[in-house]
């Protein structure tokens, strides 16, 4: 009786283990490639990255830099993530350097052109143009500078795209129409893709900006990055 018991325990006790056994592997059977979101529903799985590496440089002013920021939620390494998660072997090079006007991008532009690897890179994002404005410089200065850059690119072969800005109201209406038009005429004559004001999807929203007003918090740079990716992704030149 007591050999007989035991041996009842043993049986069930193997059933149960063999039960948990095929319970685990129909539950890991049933949870997608892609894994689980936070919310508790499937996610697909990752597109694989692929193809040759395709480097971006982004250069600009704070905007890019990631003023006030992780580095890690700057526009650019957030641009790279999301570019790389739609299958883009992209590597964005983050050229932005807090304070930089339009006049000290054209002084470090060749230089950065030249650290760069032997091979010239994909596309070049150019954002300048928001401190020229914070400094009272003449949009004809402004508009000269950006014009010599992108000079210095066609010479080059490197495509660009060209992020726009705005000018505040307050500026006046002539000021305002002569800015307004440096990003538009430019794009034009040197072959650029042009987002006309790159900060559109955001700037009605101060929930989205620091203390400052002017620099996006880490949720404003995610919407910009969603906002301007299609545009970023056509600007890349065919493999």
């Amino acid at each position: 009786m007591h050999k007989r018991t035991w041996s009842n325990i043993a049986l069930a006790a193997g059933l149960m283990l063999a039960l948990a056994g095929c319970g685990g592997e129909a539950e890991e059977a049933s949870v997608p490639p892609g894994g689980i979101a936070e919310d508790g529903q499937p996610t697909l799985p990752a597109i694989p990255v692929m193809g040759p590496e395709r480097r971006i440089i982004a250069f600009g002013d704070s905007l890019f830099a990631g003023y006030g920021l992780d580095p890690r939620d700057a526009y650019p390494e957030k641009l790279e993530g999301a570019l790389r998660a739609r299958g883009i072997n992209a590597e964005v090079v983050n050229a932005g350097v807090s304070g930089d006007t339009t006049a000290a991008g054209l002084n470090r532009i060749e230089f950065t052109l030249a650290a760069q690897k032997e091979t010239p890179p994909a596309l070049f994002i150019l954002e300048l143009g928001g401190n020229d404005l914070l400094r009272g410089i003449s949009p004809e200065e402004t508009k000269a500078n950006l014009g010599k850059m992108l000079a210095i690119l066609k010479k080059a072969g490197v495509p660009v795209l060209l992020m726009g800005m705005r000018s505040p109201p307050n500026y006046g209406p002539e000021f305002q129409a002569r800015f307004d038009a440096i990003y538009r005429d430019l794009a034009k004559e040197y072959g650029a893709t042009l987002i006309p004001f790159w900060l559109e999807d955001i700037y009605r929203e101060p929930a989205l900006f620091q203390q400052d007003r002017i620099h996006p918090t880490a949720e404003g740079i995610e919407r910009l990055v969603a906002s301007t990716l299609p545009t970023v992704e056509g600007a890349l030149p065919k493999e």
